[in-house]
Protein backbone atom coordinates (compact mmCIF):
# COMPACT_ATOMS: atom_id res chain seq x y z
CA UNK A 1 0.00 0.00 0.00
CA UNK A 2 1.11 3.50 0.68
CA UNK A 3 3.50 2.46 2.94
CA UNK A 4 2.10 5.04 5.52
CA UNK A 5 1.37 3.37 9.51
CA UNK A 6 -2.49 2.80 8.85
CA UNK A 7 -1.96 0.49 6.23
CA UNK A 8 0.46 -2.31 7.58
CA UNK A 9 -1.63 -5.31 7.75
CA UNK A 10 -1.84 -6.79 11.27
CA UNK A 11 -0.35 -9.65 11.95
CA UNK A 12 -2.99 -10.23 15.07
CA UNK A 13 -4.50 -13.79 14.48
CA UNK A 14 -8.19 -13.92 14.27
CA UNK A 15 -10.05 -17.26 14.48
CA UNK A 16 -12.95 -18.63 11.13
CA UNK A 17 -15.87 -17.33 13.64
CA UNK A 18 -14.32 -13.92 14.30
CA UNK A 19 -13.09 -11.92 11.20
CA UNK A 20 -10.24 -9.30 11.52
CA UNK A 21 -12.06 -5.91 12.15
CA UNK A 22 -12.91 -3.45 9.32
CA UNK A 23 -11.12 -0.14 8.77
CA UNK A 24 -12.18 2.36 10.39
CA UNK A 25 -14.55 4.69 8.45
CA UNK A 26 -11.62 7.41 9.01
CA UNK A 27 -8.95 5.94 7.50
CA UNK A 28 -11.47 4.59 4.46
CA UNK A 29 -12.65 8.24 3.47
CA UNK A 30 -8.97 9.77 4.12
CA UNK A 31 -7.89 7.50 0.99
CA UNK A 32 -11.23 7.88 -0.78
CA UNK A 33 -10.86 11.34 -0.38
CA UNK A 34 -6.99 11.85 -1.39
CA UNK A 35 -7.57 9.51 -4.77
CA UNK A 36 -11.01 10.61 -5.81
CA UNK A 37 -11.06 14.20 -4.41
CA UNK A 38 -7.65 15.29 -5.43
CA UNK A 39 -7.68 14.09 -8.93
CA UNK A 40 -11.21 13.81 -11.61
CA UNK A 41 -13.64 15.82 -13.09
CA UNK A 42 -16.01 18.07 -11.64
CA UNK A 43 -18.70 14.96 -11.86
CA UNK A 44 -16.44 12.25 -9.93
CA UNK A 45 -15.68 14.47 -7.33
CA UNK A 46 -19.05 15.37 -6.89
CA UNK A 47 -20.12 11.51 -6.74
CA UNK A 48 -17.20 10.84 -4.43
CA UNK A 49 -18.23 13.58 -2.36
CA UNK A 50 -21.50 12.00 -2.39
CA UNK A 51 -20.38 9.02 -1.29
CA UNK A 52 -18.16 10.31 1.84
CA UNK A 53 -21.19 12.06 3.22
CA UNK A 54 -23.14 9.00 3.06
CA UNK A 55 -20.24 7.03 4.54
CA UNK A 56 -19.56 9.43 7.35
CA UNK A 57 -22.89 8.96 8.39
CA UNK A 58 -23.80 5.51 7.78
CA UNK A 59 -23.63 2.44 10.37
CA UNK A 60 -20.69 0.14 10.78
CA UNK A 61 -22.56 -2.00 8.13
CA UNK A 62 -22.87 0.76 5.54
CA UNK A 63 -26.50 1.74 5.83
CA UNK A 64 -28.35 4.73 7.29
CA UNK A 65 -31.61 4.46 9.51
CA UNK A 66 -34.81 6.38 7.83
CA UNK A 67 -34.66 8.94 10.67
CA UNK A 68 -30.93 9.75 10.08
CA UNK A 69 -31.41 9.49 6.28
CA UNK A 70 -34.61 12.34 6.55
CA UNK A 71 -31.87 14.23 8.99
CA UNK A 72 -28.81 14.05 6.26
CA UNK A 73 -31.41 14.71 3.39
CA UNK A 74 -32.08 18.32 5.72
CA UNK A 75 -28.84 19.30 6.11
CA UNK A 76 -27.19 18.26 3.18
CA UNK A 77 -29.22 18.20 0.44
CA UNK A 78 -31.42 21.14 1.79
CA UNK A 79 -31.33 23.63 -1.53
CA UNK A 80 -32.66 20.99 -3.23
CA UNK A 81 -35.68 19.91 -0.67
CA UNK A 82 -36.47 23.28 0.75
CA UNK A 83 -40.32 24.55 -0.97
CA UNK A 84 -40.09 21.26 -2.46
CA UNK A 85 -42.68 19.55 0.64
CA UNK A 86 -45.87 20.68 -0.26
CA UNK A 87 -45.30 19.09 -3.93
CA UNK A 88 -47.02 15.68 -4.63
CA UNK A 89 -44.03 14.10 -5.92
CA UNK A 90 -41.68 14.86 -2.98
CA UNK A 91 -44.46 13.53 -0.38
CA UNK A 92 -44.51 10.29 -2.88
CA UNK A 93 -40.86 9.97 -2.89
CA UNK A 94 -40.89 10.30 1.38
CA UNK A 95 -44.07 8.40 1.59
CA UNK A 96 -42.04 5.08 -0.38
CA UNK A 97 -39.16 5.72 2.05
CA UNK A 98 -41.28 5.65 5.19
CA UNK A 99 -43.16 2.36 3.59
CA UNK A 100 -39.68 0.58 3.11
CA UNK A 101 -39.96 -2.74 5.21
CA UNK A 102 -36.39 -2.35 6.10
CA UNK A 103 -35.40 0.34 9.03
CA UNK A 104 -32.35 1.03 6.85
CA UNK A 105 -31.18 2.05 3.07
CA UNK A 106 -27.90 1.28 1.79
CA UNK A 107 -25.47 3.56 -0.26
CA UNK A 108 -27.58 2.50 -3.66
CA UNK A 109 -31.01 3.16 -2.39
CA UNK A 110 -30.12 6.72 -1.18
CA UNK A 111 -28.26 7.64 -3.89
CA UNK A 112 -31.69 6.98 -6.26
CA UNK A 113 -33.42 9.34 -3.30
CA UNK A 114 -30.71 11.83 -4.34
CA UNK A 115 -31.10 11.30 -8.35
CA UNK A 116 -35.31 11.35 -7.25
CA UNK A 117 -35.59 14.18 -5.30
CA UNK A 118 -33.36 16.19 -7.74
CA UNK A 119 -35.30 15.62 -10.71
CA UNK A 120 -38.45 16.73 -8.92
CA UNK A 121 -36.57 20.04 -7.55
CA UNK A 122 -37.40 23.63 -8.51
CA UNK A 123 -33.38 24.51 -7.89
CA UNK A 124 -32.45 22.04 -10.91
CA UNK A 125 -35.08 23.99 -13.12
CA UNK A 126 -32.55 26.83 -12.25
CA UNK A 127 -29.37 24.96 -12.41
CA UNK A 128 -30.69 24.17 -15.76
CA UNK A 129 -31.69 27.49 -16.69
CA UNK A 130 -27.59 28.95 -16.06
CA UNK A 131 -25.34 29.08 -18.61
CA UNK A 132 -21.34 28.79 -17.33
CA UNK A 133 -18.28 29.93 -19.27
CA UNK A 134 -15.07 28.32 -19.43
Amino acid sequence: MCGCRASVPSTKQYSVNQPPPAPTKTIIAFFFAFSALGKGSDLEKAFATAALVYNNSADPEGKLSKAETKSLLQTQFGGFIRGQENKPKYQEIISALDEELENKIDFEDFMILLVSLTLMSDLLQEIKNVKTTK
